[in-house]
């Protein structure tokens, strides 16, 4: 006869969370390391009670925002390399809802969170109840149902024992590299709480093996052919890489074959900087040296990488005669783009096979190839340089500055995070990313609000080392609560709050496109009903503060640079708040080496739309559309 334990559909969740692992090279993890959560009536006598049942099994986070609680936990799983993460739960209603878009974000960056929103009841024993949506023609449908599409797994728990097969589920795809993202579990509010008898078998202890599948022979044959004839090669290193672990792999690659290797957002630190072959980003946020690159290949490799239209410049970058690329990809549907040869495997596998192959043959790209992109690199380094030097240290730093201030006090230890504005397409250029995880850019969704709870999520899983929230004044509007968290948690992320009065990244499109920066910058109202006035008197530092952060001020370079200094040594949350020049100014950086389609108004009168569109008609002549 199969023991059982009698427990309510709650506790019995969060104790089979409690004992899920995941393993990978041998080494195990904790798959679900902790829970966030915001209580209301649909998860309180629910998730809450089983969360202090079982509070020596499941660490708990108290969240201010549920999509800063989703942020969170994808900080932390991308620094646990996607072997745990967090789940999340939350009411029904607004705070289901709210989770819709750090839903969106996890899935389309491949990073696993499970998230578990409270629903309506099962039963029905009052309908409508409070915050419940109520559609005419379906009675099964609840404001959970806007988390379909977002999620890459999704169930409703109608019944206590539905659990069990849905939880399994739920786990397979929280461990499955190529299938993984937001998983929702709905969890109605009378199910919760009601009591069922168990198997002991569910709450025993399961590894979920991660899987690193080789390549197919035939795949491998082609790939490798297809290098040996190329005399232009390009390695493109995506998010895959890190994902994968695949670093060392692919330094070895790079070094037997003298293969240039360009890094998208996500693939970013795949080699240090100063590797003889990173010859940086990549793109429409590239730099020269890699876009030129690019734009001469023959072959583009890429490892990892979904080419987003920020990395193929929309389709005008990879325009060489007779390109070809060959995806080294262990998701299938990625492996596919571009009409490319297709190379399904894990990356780090998949590198090492190649690596293996190539050495055999003895093959390296010509000398004259590493020449030209060695002394192009050099060339590009010095311009990184001319836009961190300050002319005058005690005037107002340029946001290149800032970011060279930064760039001047950290080592391979330090973490940064971004997401959203001008920093990404500057940070992309300019950042000389000195280990595997110390670039952390969120721009699959580029979701503003997301650096500060990300920050909280990567200093749980990394404690020991100094992580920085780059903030600009547009995101930190956004989404500034979770500094109450920090404060509460004594976790001591460093928050470097850039205020430019305005949204700097999108006046600079608008401009760009025939906008003429509509709407764009944080100013006054002026007497032509535009927002052309005096900049807003607003004061993010003292709200920092007023939210418990330690805030230290800093005018001109010099200040920013003790500031810096100080921050990081600090053992508090502690923000280096620095004005710049204003969102209506140019920010200093290399223009865009390569262009970006946002299409621009076939017909206006204004004159500068009307020079937009020329200049739109000219560029996206040189699109490139695959077979």
């Amino acid at each position: 006869m199969t023991s059982t334990t009698r427990l309510t559909v709650a506790q019995a969740l969060v104790r089979f969370l409690s004992v899920q692992y995941t393993e990978r090279d041998g080494i195990r993890h904790r798959l679900i390391d902790a829970t966030w959560g915001i209580f209301g009536h649909g998860n309180v006598a629910g998730l809450g009670q089983a969360l202090i049942e079982y509070a020596d099994d499941m660490p708990y986070h108290q969240g201010r925002n549920e999509q800063s609680m989703v942020h969170a936990a994808i900080g932390y799983a991308r620094q646990s390399n996607r072997l745990s993460t967090h789940a999340v739960t939350t009411s029904i209603g607004p705070g289901a809802t709210n989770l819709v878009t750090g839903a969106a974000l996890a899935t389309i960056n491949h990073l696993p969170v499970l998230l578990l929103p409270g629903d309506i009841f099962a039963t029905r024993p009052a309908d409508p109840v409070l915050q419940q949506l109520e559609v005419p023609y379906a009675g099964d449908i609840s404001v959970n149902d806007c988390l379909r599409p977002v999620s890459k797994y999704f169930d409703r728990i109608h019944r206590p024992e539905a659990l069990i097969p849905a939880a399994l589920q739920a786990m397979r795809v929280l461990t499955d590299p190529v299938e993984t993202g937001a998983v929702t579990l709905a969890m109605p509010q009378d199910v919760q709480a009601e009591a069922y008898d168990w198997p002991d078998e569910f709450f025993a202890e399961r590894t979920w093996v991660v899987r690193r599948p080789g390549a197919d022979p035939a795949e491998l044959a082609e790939a490798v052919n297809a290098i040996r004839a190329a005399r232009r090669p390009l390695v493109v290193a995506g998010g895959g890489v890190h994902h994968s672990r695949a670093e060392e792999a692919l330094e070895e690659f790079a070094r037997t074959t003298g293969i240039p290797v360009a890094s998208t957002q996500a693939g970013k630190g795949s080699l240090r900087f100063d590797h003889p072959q990173d010859v940086g980003a990549v793109g429409h946020t590239g730099t020269a040296t890699a876009d030129e690159l690019a734009r001469t290949a023959d072959l583009v490799i890429g490892v990892g990488t979904r080419y987003t239209d920020f990395t193929t410049a929309s389709g005008t970058l990879f325009n060489g005669e007779n390109v070809r690329f060959l995806n080294l990809n262990i998701a299938p549907f990625d492996g596919h783009k571009l009409a490319g040869t297709p190379l399904i495997a894990d990356a780090r596998t998949g590198l090492e096979e190649l690596t293996a192959r190539l050495e055999m043959h003895g093959h390296r790209v010509p000398d004259a190839y590493v020449t030209e992109y060695s002394e192009d690199k050099e060339r590009w380094e010095q311009r990184v340089d001319a836009c961190f030097e300050a002319e005058e240290p005690d005037g107002r730093p340029t946001q290149p500055q800032v970011i060279g201030a930064l760039d001047a006090i950290v080592d391979e230890s330090d973490i940064i995070i971004n997401a959203a504005g001008s920093l990404p397409g500057d940070l992309h250029k300019l950042w000389r990313a000195r280990s595997a995880d110390q670039y952390h850019l969120e721009y699959g969704y580029s979701c503003m609000g997301y650096e500060i709870p990300a920050a909280i999520g990567v200093k749980l899983a990394a404690p020991d080392r100094p992580v920085w929230a780059l903030v600009g004044d547009g995101t930190y509007l956004m989404m500034p609560t979770e500094i109450v968290t920090a404060v509460q948690e004594g976790v001591a992320i460093k928050m470097l709050l850039v205020q430019n009065h305005g949204y700097a990244s999108i006046g600079g499109l608008s401009e760009e496109t025939g906008a003429e920066r509509f709407g764009t910058a944080y100013r006054f109202r002026a007497g032509d009903g535009t927002f052309s006035g005096a900049p807003l008197p607003v004061d993010l530092a003292a709200n920092a503060a007023s939210l418990g952060m330690r805030v230290l001020r800093a005018k001109t370079v010099a200040d920013l640079r003790e500031a810096l200094a100080e921050a990081r040594a600090a053992d508090i949350p502690t923000c280096v708040y620095v004005e710049t020049e204003t969102a209506d100014t140019v920010s200093g950086p290399p223009p865009a080496q390569a262009w970006w389609d946002v299409p621009v108004a076939e017909t206006a009168t204004r004159s500068s739309a009307l020079k937009a569109r020329e200049e739109y008609d000219r560029h996206v002549t040189a699109r490139r559309r695959p077979l």
